[in-house]
């Protein structure tokens, strides 16, 4: 009997982990910058208190829906932006000064590099 219990948890124990392993991506996941922009944004650093990451955006293109924790973003060029956060659907349009250094809370954006020039900025994102 003792070795029915433990075959049956164990059974247990791997039909959960096989259902666990085929859930969708939490949506945090989804909305990482890093899987939904990877020709855009790169990973320059990452420990257990925050990450950096690079981005760099051509003329014209569009970052698609991510989203982003508390951090300070650093801009190494000058260049022109057009957002729409989410969920308010709300267009602001900015400029980027190249040295410049912003902080901004937790984000849910797309980001159109709308000027004449390329952007790139580093982001210092706190976890």
């Amino acid at each position: 009997m003792k070795r029915r219990s433990l075959l049956a948890a164990g059974l247990g124990a791997l039909s959960l982990s096989l259902f666990l392993v085929a859930l969708p991506a939490s949506p945090q996941e989804e909305l990482d910058p890093l899987k939904v922009a990877p020709d855009t944004h790169k990973l320059l650093f990452e420990n257990k208190f925050l990450r950096v990451i690079e981005a760099k955006v051509p003329v014209g293109n569009l970052e698609p829906k991510h989203k982003h924790p508390k951090g300070v973003t650093v801009y190494l060029a000058n260049y022109t932006v057009e957002q729409r956060s989410f969920p308010d659907h709300k267009i602001s349009r900015g400029d980027r000064k190249f040295g410049t250094v912003t902080w901004a809370d937790d984000v849910v954006h797309e980001v159109k590099n709308v000027g004449k020039t390329p952007s790139h900025a580093i982001r210092i994102e706190l976890k």
